[in-house]
């Protein structure tokens, strides 16, 4: 039996926005994603839909080699799903995709997660709101607290994801094309 795994991506692209956000969280990564694949070639979250505009937000499809990830650091987490957990998490993102134009950036959610107070807004969201939204729609994961509450920082906290990388994502990246020159200390030797 194929054992089939999703991938949660925490970054720290140290940018004006995430340095801003780390001043009231104090965790070092403020953006999640979730990758079908480990080599993370198809990354989908809730950000930036133009680099140098970080107001101008929605669903994306991010290219983790490229802009504000060349740089940055991460935490690369996979958990075990089932094939019907995938496909479920698969098309719930394939619907968001096919009507993006209509998603957005949940801005006002952010005010809210900062006042501890859930705002759920239709068809918007913030990353960690996102990801955790995928992991509650297909029954892979519950969470105590609204999903509008969870933050990069949750999901790390979740027994059942299991940490395969810290450093850089473009170390990481080196890594699984085969460069293993450029492993840094923090890899751990355990199988993606």
């Amino acid at each position: 039996m194929t054992e089939n795994k999703v991938y949660i991506l925490l970054t720290d692209t140290s940018s004006f926005f995430t340095k801003i956000i780390k001043l009231y969280t104090k965790k070092p990564y403020n953006h999640a994603s979730i990758s079908f694949d480990p080599e993370l070639s198809e990354v989908y979250s809730f950000g930036r839909k133009k680099v140098g505009n970080p107001f101008h937000g929605g669903f994306v499809k991010e290219d983790v080699k490229q802009g504000l990830f060349k740089q940055a650091k991460c935490a690369v987490y996979s958990l075990t799903v089932t094939e019907e957990q995938i496909q479920i998490m698969k098309d719930y993102i394939e619907e968001i995709k096919g009507q993006k134009e209509s998603y957005r950036y949940n801005f006002l959610g952010l005010l809210g997660f900062i006042l501890n107070k859930p705002i759920k807004r239709n068809k918007a969201f913030f990353c960690s709101q996102f990801v955790a939204s995928v992991l509650k729609r297909s029954n892979t994961l519950d969470f105590e607290k609204p999903l509008s509450l969870i933050a990069p920082y949750d999901l790390q906290e979740v027994p059942e994801l299991r940490l395969v990388y810290e450093g850089k994502l473009k170390a990481y990246h080196q890594r699984r094309e085969g460069n293993e020159t450029c492993v840094p200390v923090s890899w751990f030797s355990v199988p993606l």
